[in-house]
């Protein structure tokens, strides 16, 4: 490298990177402490902010002034008279009373994840699980179902984040050739109930363990969807797939090895009719695996959380869905890294 070159570059990327887990966590905390639900009703001093929040005194003004310069809140003044308020992203989607927040995924990554990810390069190594399996020998979703709280917390977190990618399919999937459709896995029933209020004609069931079951039947019952979609147990390795037009695996396949994943799209296919189809959505790497941080992260995420599970490209798809049997596959663009890959029998 001649010195031109070397006198050109800077380590300002490796750096930011590097030490991104101080604004991550940053916004974690202040979305625990519910920052931006208290700012909703409008601006409010440091000092109010603090008793409001219950701050010790050397948090103010540092921790707002953080998240101000981070582009997380606004700021009008200076000084002790100085009013915080929200920006129109943290309004929307960082308020605990807004249907279109997201903190749900935040809060779970602030209680669950980011104290996992410490762990990363032991699980590069050992090829092993970094989650509640490590100290308790019980596998996540085990864990997770022992703690009615956590679970909520976990769903929560699960909507949010997805809430995007179900929207888009039911706008961009032509559902008018079916009639039924199976969510497996359908944790809240979202899926079902996006999709079904966008196409009335489709009758939608969510499946899940009968412990997600229970939350899912009064968060349908809320959306005021009860009449056209149903909630029913199911074990998805262990039971048989309901028969439907389409079956559909939010955020379930990336969870699994390559074993598990094929023996979901089997059952898929046997369930389905001719002219069916499963549809995963995921966050999808791209199949030359060089742009898409985003899913390639989701992917080390599954590492840590269950050792042998991946996420994968829509090459990989296709090929598994050959392999078990169906005719052809597609890949439907979503919420940014998010796809719809759709195999059709």
């Amino acid at each position: 490298m001649n010195e031109t070159m070397t006198a050109s570059l800077t380590p300002d990327r490796i750096l930011q990177t590097g030490m991104a887990f101080w604004g991550s966590k940053a916004l974690l905390s202040a979305v625990e402490l519910r920052v931006f639900t208290v700012l909703a009703d409008g601006p409010l001093t440091g000092e109010q902010l603090r008793q409001r929040l219950r701050l010790h005194p050397r948090a103010v003004p540092d921790f707002l002034d953080t998240l101000l310069a981070l582009g997380f809140l606004r700021r009008e003044g200076s000084g002790e008279q100085a009013a915080y308020s929200n920006t129109a992203e943290t309004q929307l989607f960082l308020d605990r009373n807004s249907p279109a927040y997201v903190g749900g995924i935040l809060e779970m990554a602030n209680a669950r994840l980011y104290p996992f990810w410490a762990d990363l390069t032991e699980a590069l190594r050992s090829g092993r699980p970094q989650n509640e399996i490590k100290h308790s020998g019980e596998p996540m979703f085990a864990k997770l179902y022992e703690d009615p709280a956590r679970l909520e917390q976990f769903m929560a977190a699960m909507s949010g984040i997805s809430a995007g990618n179900f929207t888009l399919l039911a706008e961009k999937f032509d559902f008018s050739r079916h009639a039924t459709l199976a969510d497996i896995g359908g944790a809240t029933g979202q899926l079902s109930c996006i999709v079904a209020a966008r196409h009335p004609h489709l009758r939608c069931t969510s499946l899940d363990l009968p412990k997600v079951t229970a939350i899912a039947e009064r968060q349908i019952e809320r959306r005021g969807m009860s009449e056209r979609v149903r909630a029913q147990p199911l074990d998805f390795f262990a039971d048989p797939f309901p028969r439907a037009d389409v079956i559909t695996m939010g955020m379930i396949l990336h969870d699994w090895n390559l074993e598990r994943k094929l023996q979901l799209m089997r059952k898929a296919f046997d369930a389905l009719p001719e002219g069916g189809c499963l549809i995963a959505v995921d966050n999808l790497i791209d199949d030359d695996r060089r742009e898409n941080a985003f899913a390639l992260l989701m992917s080390l995420n599954m590492l840590i959380e269950f050792g042998d599970a991946f996420d994968y490209t829509g090459a990989d798809f296709t090929g598994w869905a050959r392999e078990v049997g169906f005719r052809r596959a597609e890949i439907i663009p979503l919420a940014g890294p998010g796809r719809a890959a759709v195999a059709w029998k």
